[in-house]
């Protein structure tokens, strides 16, 4: 199972609300990713810095708390780490969303989250396992 879960990816997840954050990770661990998770930009740039961390993609809340806003903090993993895709995800109708919008820089997810698009979009991004087959939300 580690064996498929390195070929599958990393993903770090960055949302304040534990549950979302917990339940998100949990449903890309079944489907075989590594998952760190962390509740602010904050965290993230930590986890980021570290640079035998093997990172392939970021799923970050449009809305998460921290030092550096989401787009800010989008910014300085385009400059730490290059190549590094950050994916940030919005409630329909939230200012974060209008905003992405007018800037063309997403967020390419809306929240509330679907598990299976989630993790079927992750797999774009990092070429991941397949999907558990069937997997309910």
């Amino acid at each position: 199972m580690a064996e498929q879960a390195q070929r599958a990816g990393c993903v770090l997840i960055v949302d304040g609300d534990v549950l979302v954050r917990h339940a998100l990770a949990d449903y890309l661990r079944e489907c075989g990713y590594t998952v760190i998770e962390g509740s602010s930009t904050d965290e993230a740039m930590t986890v980021l810095s570290e640079p035998t961390l093997a990172v392939d993609a970021v799923l970050c809340d449009a809305e998460a708390p921290g030092a550096r806003n989401a787009f800010e903090f989008r910014a300085w993993a385009a400059e730490h780490r290059s190549g590094l895709r950050v994916t940030l995800a919005a409630t329909i109708g939230t200012a974060a969303h209008k905003a992405a919008e007018l800037c063309d820089e997403g967020p390419q997810l809306r929240r509330p989250y679907d598990p299976q698009s989630v993790a079927e979009y992750v797999r774009r991004l990092v070429g991941g396992s397949k999907l558990a087959a069937g997997r309910s939300a």
